[in-house]
């Protein structure tokens, strides 16, 4: 149970960094969205070990967590790339669907299969995955071409080995692992904004954004990790999966879009599936 409250409060905190992400990415380039939210979140972990002192990680985690970071970042800017070129509608679903099921494979594998129930549920929430991720008022098919598959199925991909990597690396302390993964997506960031020539300086209408966006990805990451201590690989990714659901809700709140039938039907799946994994 602790296990799913971490993982719920994950994709509860995720949703709405992604939420202020999109909001900051109104304001500025996608990509400074991404690097000033990784940069704001490692700088509110060093500062947190002011007061919060914990052993140094092992090599071997440290450098399981930088990679994972760097993909994490890596699937991001696959992602964003995706919407820009237009494929919203296949690229939040099969990301998403993507990144929840590997880790379900890897924690079948190596931490037993995991119940009917509770495989009932994975699947149910891989159903609420894809009805939430879709935009509201959708009501086109998807045209499940190569060419549109091939970035949201590369992001996918980056997310589901940065859930299961990160899992593998952060089993040990807090704030370590975290600023371990952070600094790496920092730097990938900078790196990849140097090479391709992109603009540091973002719109000063962003910078609130980028302040909520990296401290809501910081805390996501944070329970994330918290589920996984405590609980199975497996569970931990597709309770966090269930994210989106979260963004469309606060996007109906704050911004009164409109919840789609698909999307509402989606909410309703992701609640039984939760119920489900609790028996």
């Amino acid at each position: 149970m602790l296990s799913i409250l971490y993982g719920l409060s994950s994709a509860l905190v995720w949703g709405a960094a992604d939420f202020f992400g999109g909001l900051a990415s109104r304001k500025a380039r996608a990509f400074q969205a991404v690097l000033y939210g990784e940069a704001f979140g490692l700088i509110l972990l060093l500062l947190s070990t002011l007061f919060i002192h914990e052993q140094p990680l092992t090599l071997r985690s440290w450098l399981l967590c930088s990679f994972a970071g760097s993909l994490g970042v890596l699937g991001l800017l696959m992602f964003f790339y995706a919407f820009e070129k237009g494929q919203m509608t296949i690229v939040a679903p099969v990301s998403a669907l993507t990144a929840t099921i590997l880790p379900v494979i890897v924690g079948s594998l190596t931490e037993g299969f995991p119940g009917y129930f509770t495989f009932a549920g994975f699947a149910l929430a891989l159903v609420a995955i894809y009805l939430v991720s879709k935009p509201a008022g959708d009501t086109k098919s998807l045209r499940l071409r190569i060419k549109d598959l091939a970035l949201p199925l590369l992001g996918g991909v980056c997310f589901g080995i940065y859930f299961v990597i990160f899992h593998e690396g952060s089993q040990q302390g807090l704030l370590m692992p975290l600023i371990a993964s952070r600094s790496a997506g920092t730097l990938t960031m900078i790196i990849f904004l140097l090479v391709t020539r992109q603009s540091f300086k973002p719109a000063p209408a962003g910078w609130p954004f980028f302040l909520l966006n990296g401290i809501l990805d910081v805390s996501g990451n944070g329970f994330y990790l918290l589920a996984g201590q405590v609980g199975r690989l497996d569970i931990s990714a597709v309770l966090v999966s269930l994210y989106p659901a979260s963004t469309v809700l606060l996007a109906w709140l704050f911004l009164h879009e409109k919840i789609s039938r698909s999307q509402s039907v989606g909410i309703l799946a992701a609640l039984v599936a939760i119920a489900l994994m609790t028996i």
